[in-house]
């Protein structure tokens, strides 16, 4: 294989493995914290807010909804731990890599 051609594969590859993979992985707390919609949380303590941001595009290409959207949910249920909360309800939709979600906590401590 020419030299220019395996550097084009590896970089292929590599641009392939970021759109693929999730950058944002959920903590052992944030396991416990579920993503729910909002009628489910009616009966549940607002606790507070998280706004998420995560990268929307890498370089000029623009990642796919799911992946982002994994992410936003990933980091809400990170920082809900920091708010004492066991679930969170997105607020509206992505926009830019960005979503704000509500904290609730719906298990008595």
């Amino acid at each position: 294989m020419k030299p220019a051609r395996t550097e084009t594969l590896v970089i292929c590859a590599m641009a392939l493995s970021m759109f693929c993979c999730n950058w944002v992985p959920v903590t052992e707390e944030g396991k416990e914290v579920r993503v729910l919609r909002a009628d489910a949380a009616a009966s549940c303590e607002r606790i507070g807010n998280v706004t998420a941001k995560t990268a929307d595009r890498v370089t000029i290409f623009a990642r796919s909804d799911r992946k982002i959207q994994e992410e936003l949910e990933s980091l809400a249920r990170n920082e809900a731990t920091e708010l004492g909360g066991d679930a969170v309800v997105p607020i509206g939709n992505e926009s830019d890599g960005r979503q704000s979600f509500d904290v609730y906590r719906c298990q008595p401590r």
